[in-house]
């Protein structure tokens, strides 16, 4: 298997040798408004293709099946003529950039997925069955991407609201170094669930230059992990009532206890500045 991931992952970097829809039909199978598409050995523009000829012929649920390392599954979803959202349900491993700038459809991962996980999504929402790679979230702007385990580094990196759009991410684990890294908005919560009693989130450098949004973190966080351009707040009701809303969504989506994990104390970042590198700019 990582041998067939790595010779067609040269192939897709470069995009040799890309089918047409007529050569790739016999991939596509569609009953309605579902459809499955067996993507072994197809590159991300084959793939997407047949999602875009699938939800063209009228298809609201499509199934990927043998994925293995394709990027960009899902960037290619604007359909602003058609009637309805499209629903993609992804098993075994997508690659890099799922759901870049997605617009309003949702992304269901059973199973783990790699870097850049909802990159400039705009609307829609991206359900993880797993965990993700590095820099999830980045440069998001709106929507919903739920992570049931941890992340890699630089999650939310970049994250901003856009014209009343406000950008939410929840991770049930744990996040690595730079996490909420340059936030200019939105809400980003980690849960720590996958932590032993006691134990700290692993991040350090957390909120470094942000100035905008407001990450919840559940469990233990020491000082010195978190940058100078954050401080730590207590929660008032509006933030319990954000909680109660996104924890919620977040329990239904993995089958847990929303409760169990909310009676437990959670502390408020939010940036002590908006414009934190003022200083060594001329305006």
């Amino acid at each position: 298997m990582a041998v067939s991931c790595a010779r067609y992952g040269l192939r897709e970097m470069f995009l040799g040798g890309v089918r047409s829809l007529d050569e790739l039909r016999s991939r596509l199978s569609i009953d309605g408004q579902g459809a499955e598409i067996d993507a072994r050995d197809l590159v991300h523009k084959e793939i997407n293709d047949l999602i875009r000829e699938a939800a063209l012929s009228g298809a609201r649920k499509i199934t990927l099946l043998n994925v293995c390392g394709q990027r960009y599954i899902g960037t290619r979803l604007f359909l602003p003529h058609q009637d309805g959202k499209i629903e993609i349900h992804v098993y075994s491993t997508p690659g890099n950039d799922l759901g870049a700038f997605l617009a309003g459809h949702r992304i269901v991962v059973h199973g783990n997925a790699q870097d850049g996980v909802g990159n400039t999504m705009d609307d829609g929402e991206i359900v993880v069955h797993g965990r993700a790679g590095d820099i999830v979230a980045m440069a998001m702007r709106g929507g919903k991407i739920f992570i049931r385990d941890s992340v890699g580094y630089r999650a939310a990196i970049h994250m901003k609201e856009y014209t009343g759009k406000v950008p939410v991410l929840v991770i049930g684990g744990t996040a690595q170094d730079f996490f909420g890294e340059y936030m200019a908005g939105g809400i980003v919560i980690l849960l720590g669930l996958n932590l032993k009693p006691g134990e700290r989130h692993h991040a350090h450098y957390v909120g470094t230059g942000m100035h905008g949004g407001v990450i919840y973190l559940r469990g233990e966080v020491a000082p010195h992990q978190l940058g100078k351009e954050v401080g730590v707040l207590e929660l008032d009701e509006n933030d319990r009532q954000v909680l109660h809303q996104y924890v919620g969504e977040f329990a239904r989506h993995f089958n847990l206890n929303a409760e169990s994990i909310l009676d437990d104390r959670f502390v408020k970042l939010k940036p002590v500045s908006k414009r934190p590198y003022g200083r060594i700019y001329a305006y």
